[in-house]
This record gives C-alpha cells, sequence and structure tokens, in this order.
C-alpha cells in the first residue's frame, strides 16, 4: 500500500508532536490496514480481526509530499486466535521509516459487535 504524505498526517495534525513530518499515529493506522488485507486471506466466512498490540519504532521522518510503500507479511500459521504480523514501511529513497510488529486476534464478526454494542 503506497501513500503520499499530506498535511493531515503529520504530527503537527495528528497532535502527536510539533514537527510537520509523517506522525507516528498515521504511520500505525498504515501498517494496521495492511496488517487487515494481509489478514483477509486467513479467515473464515464470518471472521475478522481486531488489533490487540502495536511494537512499532517510527526510525525516520517523512516531509509532505513524500511517499511511503506499507507492508505486512501474514504469519506463516496462527497461534490460537492470535496473528503476529511482521510491518515496515519504506520511503522512496528505501529507507526504512518504521517497523515492527502488529498482533490482530481473529474473531467472530457479529458477535465481536453485538459485545461491543453491549448486547452480550
Amino acid at each position: 500500500m503506497r501513500y503520499e504524505v499530506t498535511e493531515a498526517d503529520t504530527a503537527t495534525a495528528l497532535g502527536s508532536g510539533d514537527v510537520p513530518v509523517l506522525g507516528t499515529p498515521r504511520v500505525i493506522a498504515w501498517m494496521e490496514a495492511a496488517t487487515v488485507r494481509a489478514a483477509a486471506p486467513l479467515l473464515d466466512a464470518g471472521q475478522t480481526t481486531v488489533g490487540v498490540a502495536v511494537r512499532v519504532e517510527h526510525l525516520r521522518a517523512t516531509p509532505v509530499g513524500g511517499t511511503v510503500e506499507v507492508s505486512a507479511e501474514a504469519p506463516g500459521g496462527a497461534s490460537g486466535r492470535r496473528l503476529t504480523f511482521a510491518v515496515r514501511a519504506v520511503d522512496a529513497a528505501g529507507a526504512v521509516v518504521a517497523a515492527g510488529e502488529i498482533d490482530r486476534a481473529i474473531v467472530d464478526r457479529e458477535r465481536f459487535a453485538e459485545a461491543a454494542r453491549g448486547e452480550r
């Protein structure tokens, strides 16, 4: 998944800092989106995943107008109902912007939604 950094993606706009470069919350959101996509082929009908843990280091600044390619490597197999993805964000020069792991839990979509609404 490729993204171009806009003013709305900056640490200043997101409240996570006061410098107009790619904010850590945005790069993590992009990484989570990549894990959702990577998890989809591993799920049965009626299942989805929810994020449960993020271990990411934001290593390099990316200015507005810069591009970032985000990837999530699907695990070889699930450990119970938890999937751990290796995630990376790389800039146009090939430098690693951020890297780490994101865990997602496999849940039944409807039961999870019911519980979130307080119906269970």
